[in-house]
């Protein structure tokens, strides 16, 4: 048996899958971080968004085509959801209802154990054509190219990320010999059911607010966010998906005050991609853990999404004026009003859930 002690040696030397893990996406959410800022996108947090999205989930490298199809799907939301434009300003009641029913069907999507990406996806898109394109579509039509732009680069820094550090680095991916994973269970229809429901309530108001707002465009980052809220909360407890909201904007916030303070100082493009990149490698650890998520894993990854999403928009302000301070606090301030009303929206949807006869489980 003298080749059992070297294995076991080799592996124990290795990196594991997590560590392989929260690396990779450091460094690619950086990576496209950088590029995205670099050539100055107006959407250029879009990028970093995305391939964040992808690297927080323990997820083998993506295939071509389910690279393309979840641009494809962002794309297929954007630009049929601007099919309901006219009928949102023609015929609000009809839009509205058709609106209901497609972002109803994002979330149940991913709340009966469909990909949470495919259903990420399609929840941004279908917000922000309600929240832009109901106000302007010159200017939604200019926001579905960048963002399916945006969404093609952070697909590629994903693979540029698997390129750099494969699973193959780890000395614990492969499975054991004769053995298989398990299947996840299915989730219960009727919990699913009621879940997307609540998502929706989630989402749907804030979206109604952007549509009856002229300044809707520059909301386009609260409206990521809330979609982002809505898709945190499938398949969750009362109490849980609270805590999450509440945890994961509390924890990006607190990511983007320290950023912005320090870029104040420096105010450059290589500390900005370091800060970015060492928030990854800090709450990776939280992110991953073993060959599967961390039990929080959900609430740190929507908080680092948080970061993202409050920090890039930022200091792209800050390249055209001397209000880029005013408006990033404002930011903090409606992700706090945002969260704030999805923990109460939970909280009051839940208290008329049926507890009997739907087949609900619930944590203990």
């Amino acid at each position: 048996m003298p080749t059992e002690p070297s294995a076991s040696s080799a592996q124990s030397h290795g990196m594991s899958i997590a560590s392989v893990r929260i690396l990779r996406l450091a460094l690619g959410t950086a990576l496209s971080l950088w590029f995205s800022q670099a050539i100055g996108w107006q959407m250029s947090f879009i990028a970093p968004v995305f391939t964040l999205l992808v690297l927080a989930l323990p997820l083998p490298v993506l295939k071509l085509k389910q690279g393309i199809a979840f641009v494809a799907v962002l794309a297929v939301c954007l630009y049929s959801g601007m099919l309901l434009l006219p009928m949102l300003l023609e015929q609000p009641a009809v839009g509205l209802l058709l609106l209901t029913i497609a972002l109803f069907w994002s979330f149940y999507f991913t709340a009966k154990g469909g990909s949470a990406l495919i259903g990420a996806f399609a929840t941004v898109g279908l917000a922000l054509v309600a929240g832009v394109g109901s106000v302007n579509v010159d200017a939604m039509l200019i926001i579905a190219g960048d963002v399916v732009l945006a969404a093609f680069a952070g697909i590629i820094f994903v693979w540029i990320a698997f390129g750099l550090l494969p699973d193959s680095m780890a000395s614990d991916v492969a499975p054991a010999p004769g053995k298989k994973a398990p299947d996840a269970p299915k989730p219960d229809l009727a919990n699913a059911r009621w879940s997307a429901f609540r998502s929706l309530l989630i989402v749907l108001p804030v979206a109604l607010f952007l549509m009856l707002s002229s300044s809707s465009v520059s909301y386009i980052a609260v409206m990521i966010k809330v979609a982002s809220m809505g898709q945190q909360t499938t398949n969750d407890d009362t109490r849980h998906a609270g805590r999450s909201l509440i945890l994961s904007t509390i924890i990006g916030g607190i990511g983007a005050v320290i950023g912005w303070e320090m870029l104040s100082i420096t105010p450059t493009l290589t500390l900005y991609v370091l800060i970015i990149g060492l928030a990854g490698l800090i709450m990776g650890p939280k992110i991953f853990q073993g060959a599967g998520m961390h039990p929080q894993g959900a609430t740190w990854s929507y908080g680092y999404i948080t970061m993202v999403i409050l920090l890039a928009p930022a200091v792209m302000d800050s390249i055209g004026g001397d209000t880029a301070s005013v408006k990033f606090w404002d930011r903090i301030i409606m992700f706090a009003g945002a969260t704030l009303y999805a923990v109460a929206a939970v909280y009051v949807v839940d208290a008329f859930r049926p507890r009997r006869g739907t087949g609900v489980i619930e944590r203990p």
